[in-house]
């Protein structure tokens, strides 16, 4: 099953470049129909011009975004130069409290396809 999701600038340019090799993302309906072996196409917001697939092949969940961090090693998600603090601050820019609460989140890891 291929699904479609969209990456800022930054995070996208790091996928593309083989840094990024886990997306971080609430456990939304959306992400709940994400199996190992599925594709994911992503395009790079907002111009949306620009896009790449990548292969999942893990899915890991979790309650907070605390215990994603903790566990999963930052340089798979080009952060190793942020503290866990420094990641929380900058997904509670993206996702509130409140969402991640009521869904979990969920770490997908990713190879080329």
């Amino acid at each position: 099953m291929e699904h479609v999701m969209g990456l800022f600038e930054e995070p996208f340019d790091s996928m593309k470049n083989g840094r990024k090799k886990v997306e971080v993302r609430l456990f939304d309906e959306k992400r709940r129909k994400i199996k190992i072996g599925d594709t994911i196409y992503f395009i790079k917001v907002p111009e949306q011009k620009t896009s790449l697939t990548r292969v999942v092949t893990g899915i890991k969940k979790y309650a907070t975004f605390r215990e994603l961090y903790e566990e999963i090693p930052a340089s798979l998600m080009d952060a190793a130069d942020r503290t866990i603090d420094q990641m929380m601050e900058r997904t509670y820019k993206i996702y509130s409290p409140k969402q991640e609460k009521k869904m979990g989140v969920v770490a997908i890891t990713l190879k080329a396809k």
